[in-house]
C-alpha cells in the first residue's frame, strides 16, 4: 500500500475507533469491574468480530446482509437483552460481573463469556456493517492485488481498535480505583451496570 494512502487511512480510522460507541463503552465498563487484563478476553472477541465485519464489507457479504435486516433482528435482540440483564444484575450488585464488597475480591466471569460479549457487540451492530461498506472499499487500489491490501488494512484497523479499547478500559480502571478508595463499591456497580444497560439498549435498538 502507498504511504500517502496510509497517511489518510490511519488517522481516519483512529478517530472513528476513538469515538465513544458500544464496544468502547463495554471496554470501559469491564475495565471498571474486572480490570484491564481480564477485559482483554472481551477485546479478543470484539477484534474477531470487527475483522469479520471488515472482510465481509469488502467481499460484498455485508451489502447482502443489510438488504435483509431481519437477519440481524434475533441476534441483536438476544444480544441486547443479555447485556441489559447483566447490567441490571450489576446495578443490584449481583451476578458474575458485579464487584463484591470485599476489597480484595474480583468478579467471577469466564473467558468464554467475555469473548462472546465482545464478539456479539461487534457483529450485531448494523451501523458497524454500514460504516465499513462506506469507508473501507475506497482505500483499496484497483491496480494492486486485493488480498495483501485487505490484510494490511484489517491489520491496521485491529491495531487501532485495540489501542482505543485499552484507552477506554484504562480509564474505567482509574475510575474504579478512585471509587474503591472511597469505599463506595455499590455506586461503582450502579455506574457500571447503567453503562452495560446502555450498551444493551443501544445494541437492540441500533
Amino acid at each position: 500500500m502507498s504511504l500517502s494512502l496510509l497517511s489518510v487511512f490511519v488517522p481516519t480510522f483512529f478517530m472513528v475507533s476513538l469515538t465513544p460507541g458500544m464496544c468502547m463503552t463495554l471496554s470501559m465498563t469491564l475495565g471498571m469491574t474486572i480490570g484491564v487484563r481480564r477485559a482483554l478476553w472481551m477485546m479478543l472477541g470484539e477484534l474477531v468480530g470487527v475483522g469479520l465485519v471488515a472482510v465481509s464489507a469488502v467481499v460484498g457479504v455485508a451489502t447482502l446482509m443489510l438488504r435483509y435486516p431481519e437477519v440481524f433482528a434475533v441476534f441483536k435482540w438476544v444480544g441486547g437483552a443479555y447485556l441489559i440483564y447483566l447490567g441490571v444484575m450489576m446495578w443490584r450488585s449481583k451476578g458474575r460481573l458485579a464487584i463484591p464488597e470485599a476489597s480484595d475480591a474480583v468478579p467471577d466471569v469466564s473467558r468464554v463469556q467475555l469473548i462472546v460479549q465482545g464478539f456479539v457487540t461487534a457483529v450485531a451492530n448494523p451501523k458497524g456493517w454500514a460504516f465499513f461498506i462506506a469507508l473501507l472499499p475506497p482505500f483499496l487500489e484497483s491496480g494492486r492485488p486485493l488480498a495483501p491490501q485487505l490484510v494490511a488494512l484489517v491489520g491496521v484497523i485491529l491495531t487501532l481498535e485495540l489501542t482505543c479499547l485499552l484507552i477506554y478500559a484504562g480509564g474505567g480502571r482509574t475510575a474504579s480505583r478512585f471509587l474503591r478508595r472511597s469505599g463506595n463499591v455499590q455506586l461503582l456497580n450502579r455506574i457500571a451496570g447503567s453503562l452495560m444497560v446502555g450498551v444493551g439498549v443501544w445494541l437492540a435498538l441500533g
